[in-house]
């Protein structure tokens, strides 16, 4: 499929799957190569990241890898709320552990800012940040980004686990919309 209708709003293919899933293993084996011999908790942020963090961890290759996850939400429709809920938290003791946090896309940063808030209370001897994707024009904030998998232009994007109100999200590749 080149072009997509998801609700009102058209899209078409943007990064096909074999882009993605290469960049996704090239994540992983430097991931790897970083934290062996450490205790490492994966997060997912729910509900876009599935699909990344499924992909993701397939190829992560630590003995001591395990994978949790927690549910925000920032968005309605194709705009950023600039408000972050938190729906679902972490069960898992994070103390003194290495935290990877799993994140589908980044652009304003809002709801990293929150989530790496919420884990620093927890006091884990890390906490690192994993990303699909990065818009890095609107991503203002100071904070470090320690692995990212492609960086991206403003484009509103669905597929690969995002997006447009609850649609997109099983599409294989990722599509742009069109204006």
């Amino acid at each position: 499929m080149s072009r997509i209708k998801l609700h009102d709003k058209e899209f078409e293919t943007f990064i096909p799957y074999a882009q993605i899933n290469q960049s996704v293993k090239k994540m992983a084996l430097q991931i790897s190569n970083d934290l062996k011999n450490e205790d490492v908790l994966f997060i997912c942020i729910l509900n876009g990241s599935f699909m990344f963090t499924a992909e993701l961890f397939k190829e992560i290759e630590l003995e001591q890898a395990e994978v949790t996850f927690m549910r925000l939400s920032s968005y309605d429709g194709t705009d950023t709320t600039g408000q972050v809920k938190k729906l679902i938290g972490l069960n898992e003791p994070i103390n003194g552990r290495v935290l990877v946090v799993l994140e589908d896309i980044i652009d304003t940063g809002t709801t990293i800012v929150e989530v790496m808030k919420l884990l620093k209370e927890h006091q884990p001897k890390a906490v690192k940040i994993a990303t699909l994707l990065l818009k890095p024009e609107k991503f203002k904030n100071k904070m470090p980004v320690d692995y990212v998998g492609m960086e991206i232009g403003n484009d509103f994007i669905v597929g690969f686990g995002l997006d447009y109100d609850q649609k997109g999200r099983n599409l294989k590749d990722i599509y742009k919309i069109i204006e």
